[in-house]
């Protein structure tokens, strides 16, 4: 998963990718390094053509609070520019896969 650091980079890929998926983290989350993994894999396996971007909340402030994530662990998800799915702090696989399954079949 790359980090992005870079508030006008972002929004540019947001514009431009079809489907992207945003991981808001730290260092400091035990959860959020334990599920890192395994979204990674889900997307590598299920979602392939969706763009994905790491984001570390406490080196990158102004992106967090411009896409008003005030806590982690947080996924933000894109299709064709527009936001479709929000998750924070608790996160389930299945409900990750099933959130982005029918807009991602509908757009790739």
């Amino acid at each position: 998963m790359e980090g992005i650091y870079n508030l006008q980079l972002l929004q540019e890929i947001i514009k431009n990718e079809k489907g992207v998926l945003l991981y808001f983290s730290s260092d400091s989350c035990s959860v959020c390094k334990v599920l890192k993994p395994k979204v990674e894999q889900l997307l590598r396996e299920k979602f392939p053509k969706m763009t994905v971007r790491y984001v570390d909340t406490e080196l990158s402030p102004v992106i967090s609070g411009q896409f008003r994530v005030f806590t982690i662990l947080t996924i933000l998800i894109w299709f064709e520019g527009k936001e479709q799915v929000r998750f924070s702090r608790n996160i389930s696989m299945h409900q990750l896969e099933e959130s982005v399954s029918r807009p991602y079949s509908m757009v790739f």
